[in-house]
């Protein structure tokens, strides 16, 4: 079997929260007024596939929020979004591994992250035989073809696929492909799902 896991909020605790603290409190732009102006819009999907640059993204997303931070203080509140890593996930990952599957890590994440998380959460790599990143691929979910893209690389149909993921637009996207799909709500679905099989 292939098992295919979603990284934020499915093997790494992540919440947008936190960023918007960090970046209220640098800029004095109150919190309620940058939740209601922060959105996953555009620049956030460019990001994603690696189309423009770390410095491009912060400063198209300091303007839709009306926001003044240098690019410093931008990654600053960016890389406060990561709470911790979810450990039992990760044991999971090393069981279904040493059964003779493969473990594969597919995130919408961008280069930015990408100096962060491989460091401070080091087992995340280790725990998976592959790790996929749309800036690198230049592809997000929930596009179909990011999903054909990890299957043929692992050589592996649809039918014989799990994928993970908290996010229900990626669960779709998956499922057009045919791939088996656990819509990981919070933190006990995924201990209960390999708990019960």
């Amino acid at each position: 079997m292939l098992y295919i896991f979603d990284l934020g909020n499915v093997i790494v605790d992540i919440d947008f929260k936190r960023v918007l603290g960090v970046w209220s409190n640098l800029s004095g732009v109150p919190l309620a007024t940058l939740s209601e102006r922060f959105t996953m819009g555009k620049p956030f999907e460019l990001h994603e596939r690696g189309e423009i640059s770390d410095e491009e993204f912060a400063s198209q997303l300091c303007e839709e929020m009306g926001l003044t931070l240098s690019f410093e203080q931008f990654e600053a509140g960016w890389q406060a979004i990561f709470i911790g890593q979810r450990d039992e996930v990760l044991e999971i990952m090393r069981r279904l591994r040493k059964e003779g599957n493969r473990v594969v890590v597919l995130s919408n994440t961008n280069a930015l992250h990408c100096r962060y998380w491989p460091q401070q959460y080091p087992k995340v790599s280790e725990s998976a035989d592959r790790v996929y990143l749309s800036q690198e691929l230049g592809m997000r979910k929930p596009e179909v073809d990011i999903y054909r893209h990890v299957l043929q690389q692992e050589g592996v149909d649809p039918q014989h696929t799990i994928f993970f993921d908290d996010n229900y637009d990626n669960i779709i996207g998956a499922e057009a492909l045919g791939i088996n799909t656990v819509h990981v709500v919070d933190k006990t679905v995924i201990p209960d799902y390999f708990g019960a099989n």
